[in-house]
């Protein structure tokens, strides 16, 4: 089982053994194919032999069945006896009615010059013909037998491709989640040290402002760390505020923004509810509202309004941006897609994934205009 440890010696391996077994099939096909048009040339010959004994017979009591029989057993090769001056005498396994039109035989005819040298019937050079014929309907068919063989190799060769490659996703993703996990885990021994810290600032008596802005730091920490330590885990949902939740990401994010952006947020009430993760739902909001930031270069206006439909709760992230073209719509949600000099990619992949997979809503591009602005929407449903 080392061998298949080594994927790159594997993927190797099967592709020699791939073009070995390509090259056998074609050498083989090609052979059988030779082979069954010389014996196909053979019968032609013999049909073209019966043809000279009955043209040359004059003897009226002579047994001309066995020649006959020659040329009625010939059903399945099509062929056009001409003479010496180049008119047709008679065809065989053509089509019928189409024979009676003089263009068609001499197209078919012209097909037989093509692939078969002439047979000549004569007696002592005189009153010759010529048998011009075509590959059999089963021959030609047997061109086609390695192009399926190669089809049914390529479609085995792409389940191979596709196994490995979700082997290899399911590889990194397993990677991902246990990086994510150690670093929740990490996080968390420095968090217990800030705490401490906080407490001895307040026994201090230092400004409870600065406490209060560093306790919503560590508070943050502590959430980013949660955040962490769910990835590759079924989420737990409940009955949560959307407004608020919204709201709590939103207003962290803009008291920790520039100044020359202009943030607004807007909802038509103050409590509809959805079942929720407020720590991944939050990641999702604060994801958005970085991303437009960056889009906007630390300068422009920030719109996050919050609508309740029917069934439906729509949230709104607006910017004034340098927006994206239609065609990226899609693509900025694929893990590892990004637009920025820094970056991995991964927000928007991410959000998508927290959306769709554990709250089974959606997140798309609602608009976008190149200079103008872009904006998302979250779709969940109310409860």
């Amino acid at each position: 089982m080392k061998i298949f440890s080594n994927t790159l010696l594997f993927k190797r391996i099967t592709i020699v053994v791939s073009f070995v077994i390509v090259s056998l099939i074609l050498w083989n096909t090609y052979t059988f194919f030779q082979k069954f048009k010389h014996e196909e040339r053979i019968k032609m010959e013999i049909l073209a032999t019966a043809q000279k004994e009955i043209a040359t017979n004059t003897n009226l009591d002579a047994n001309v069945d066995l020649p006959l029989k020659i040329l009625e057993n010939n059903n399945n090769i099509p062929m056009i006896l001409v003479n010496e001056n180049g008119e047709i005498e008679y065809s065989q396994n053509l089509d019928a009615k189409k024979s009676l039109n003089p263009k068609y035989l001499e197209k078919q005819l012209a097909i037989m010059k093509e692939e078969n040298e002439p047979i000549e019937v004569s007696y002592q050079g005189k009153n010759r013909q010529f048998i011009y014929y075509r590959n059999s309907d089963l021959l030609n068919r047997l061109t086609y037998y390695p192009i399926a063989l190669i089809l049914i190799l390529v479609l085995f060769l792409s389940v191979i491709y596709m196994f490995y490659s979700s082997n290899k996703v399911a590889e990194t993703n397993k990677l991902w989640t246990g990086m994510a996990k150690e670093t929740a885990h990490q996080i968390g021994t420095p968090l217990s040290s800030l705490l401490g810290w906080i407490a001895i600032l307040k026994m201090e008596k230092v400004d409870d402002q600065y406490v209060e802005e560093i306790q919503k730091d560590v508070s943050r920490l502590n959430t980013i760390a949660n955040r962490f330590s769910k990835i590759g885990s079924a989420p737990e949902l409940k009955r949560e505020n959307i407004v608020a939740i919204t709201k709590q990401a939103f207003d962290y994010l803009e008291s920790r923004s520039s100044k020359q952006i202009s943030f607004s947020f807007t909802s038509e009430e103050n409590e509809i509810y959805s079942n929720l993760n407020t720590e991944l739902f939050g990641w999702v909001i604060e994801n958005l509202i970085k991303n437009a930031i960056d889009a906007m270069l630390g300068k422009g206006e920030l719109k996050v309004n919050i609508e309740n439909t029917s069934k439906k709760v729509k949230i709104t992230v607006s910017d004034t941006g340098k927006g994206m073209p239609k065609k990226l719509y899609k693509q900025i949600f694929k893990p590892g897609f990004t637009t920025k000099k820094r970056g991995w990619g991964l927000g928007l992949s991410l959000s998508r994934r927290i959306v769709s997979d554990y709250h089974k809503g959606k997140i798309s591009v609602q608009k976008s205009e190149i200079g103008k602005g872009t904006t998302f929407e979250i779709l969940l449903d109310k409860v």
